[in-house]
């Protein structure tokens, strides 16, 4: 008989496919705001550009280094600059464009449903465990049908704290009213997921969706959500 009871989930890039979401939404808002008149001249460079941004900003801001209002809009801003566009109302009108539209795309990862089904067929108690701003985070639950299969949603700003520091595994557990020994941290993020997950105390599953090397320090290492069949 397996020994967890309660799994937790990390959901962007693990379960919600944030990457193609992102692309789409930062695509529709190009259009929208007739960027490519503003002299941003290609969407894939602009995409590329802004995603190097956004992976430094929330690295600062996982950190404590900046604010969750600075990352919103500067990772906007800066892309733009890197056209020599220094528009700051257009940043944060791109800012609340965007985190307004993004929870409305619904890509997921290939066998989601399937594997959150056959984990609450086994009476798993299934919660999540997210970096991401609280009402962003319900409202792409929400908009791909995912809400239902967990128990407790617990976030960033709902726990006062950020993977992969201590406190929001804590916290997590506290709520759900789960033993360490019988829970497990399933996420894609080395640093936030299962460097946190450790930390905490707690068992770890890698979800290497990239096909980079196994990391050692995870109990397991899965390159597609299927695998989960083998373990839970």
């Amino acid at each position: 008989m397996n020994k967890y009871k309660h799994i937790f989930f990390d959901l962007d890039h693990t379960l919600w496919d944030f990457e193609t979401n992102a692309k789409q939404t930062l695509y529709d808002l190009y259009i929208n705001n007739a960027l490519q008149e503003k002299g941003v001249d290609n969407f894939n460079d602009f995409f590329s550009k802004y995603s190097h941004h956004n992976h430094r900003l929330w690295d600062k801001y996982t950190k404590g280094l900046i604010k969750q209002e600075e990352l919103r809009w500067k990772r906007m801003w800066l892309a733009l600059l890197d056209y020599k566009i220094a528009d700051e109302a257009l940043s944060r009108k791109l800012s609340l464009e965007f985190l307004a539209l993004l929870p409305t795309k619904t890509k997921l990862f290939p066998y989601t449903v399937e594997i959150l089904n056959y984990l609450r067929n086994k009476n798993y108690q299934l919660h999540l465990i997210t970096n991401g701003f609280e009402s962003v985070q319900h409202n792409k639950l929400m908009g791909c049908g995912l809400r239902d299969y967990f128990v407790e949603v617990i976030t960033s700003e709902g726990s006062n704290s950020l993977k992969p520091h201590k406190e929001i595994f804590d916290f997590a557990l506290q709520l759900t009213k789960a033993e360490l020994e019988e829970s497990i941290m399933i996420g894609d993020n080395i640093d936030a997921d299962i460097e946190g997950g450790i930390n905490a105390g707690m068992d770890t599953i890698y979800v290497n969706h990239l096909n980079t090397e196994k990391y050692h320090k995870a109990n397991y290492t899965i390159f597609h959500l299927k695998e989960l069949e083998e373990i839970l």
